[in-house]
């Protein structure tokens, strides 16, 4: 069933954003012309899955969402894994693609590995997407763009912090994982994944961080995106060791008929279109 306004014309100039993990995948889709988010979804797993479960998941999801049936002027996919890594622009090389993942990632011969340019830093992010993802998506659709969840992450971060003279960790908080990027004085520092079970495993990747780039928990601003809040037990173990803790900003102007939980969750998603 289409999209429909008032008059019963069916909606146009929409556009699809679908964030993929193994822990959960969440949609949005964008009404351009109005400027309005009418559609923004959230399915977290049980555990976490398989590509070729998380792929089974996006099929019955397409299956059963109405909403989903529409036809797309733009659809986009975030590909969100810890397989990843950021490459000085001048040092990097095509044909070492492999070379860079190696060092930090489990990676297969039979992975398909690419990579984003990310102009707000000058550097270029390679990692490996979920191909079977990118190929059902290719076969509903066509021509679509997909890029890593860091890219999206930073290129969005960068706009708030190019012009500040100050020191911040992001954390982007997601079911079983974590991004965590470190600002200095407007310049990126840092960009890591981390998976966690309980809080201290949080805590722990964050003051881990800290110590290794000689910052002092009661001096750096520690801003939190995604899916936190202040009773939530991440932010009350944060709070014991971090004076300067705050919550992110939406960066974009939409009008939403359906409403993220806060003005900071979803942000990678939002941010995508």
């Amino acid at each position: 069933m289409a999209l429909t306004n008032n008059s019963n014309k069916i909606i146009k100039s929409l556009e699809l954003s679908i964030q993929i993990s193994l822990s959960g995948l969440s949609f949005c889709i964008l009404q351009r012309d109005s400027n309005t988010i009418i559609k923004l979804r959230s399915i977290n797993f049980e555990k976490s899955l398989t590509p070729f479960e998380v792929l089974d998941c996006l099929k019955d999801l397409f299956s059963n969402d109405p909403d989903l049936q529409n036809t797309f002027q733009k659809v986009s996919i975030i590909h969100d894994n810890d397989i990843s890594a950021q490459v000085p622009k001048d040092l990097f090389d095509e044909t070492y693609l492999a070379d860079y993942l190696k060092f930090n990632s489990k990676i297969l011969k039979s992975d398909f590995i690419t990579y984003d340019a990310i102009k707000a830093n000058n550097c270029i992010n390679v990692y490996v997407p979920y191909i079977n993802i990118n190929n059902f998506v290719y076969d509903k659709f066509g021509t679509f763009t997909f890029k890593h969840v860091s890219t999206v992450l930073i290129e969005a971060l960068h706009k708030l912090e190019k012009n500040k003279k100050s020191t911040k960790i992001y954390i982007n908080v997601c079911r079983l994982h974590f991004e965590l990027v470190v600002f200095i004085n407007g310049e990126l520092h840092l960009y890591n994944s981390y998976k966690y079970n309980t809080s201290e495993d949080f805590i722990y990747y964050i003051l881990f961080v800290a110590e290794q780039l000689d910052l002092n928990p009661q001096v750096f601003d520690l801003v939190f995106l995604g899916e936190i809040d202040k009773n939530d037990d991440l932010y009350q173990i944060c709070y014991k060791y971090i004076r300067n803790i705050s919550f992110g900003t939406a960066l974009n102007t939409y009008i939403f008929m359906d409403k993220p939980k806060t003005e900071y969750s979803d942000f990678t998603l939002l941010n995508s279109l």
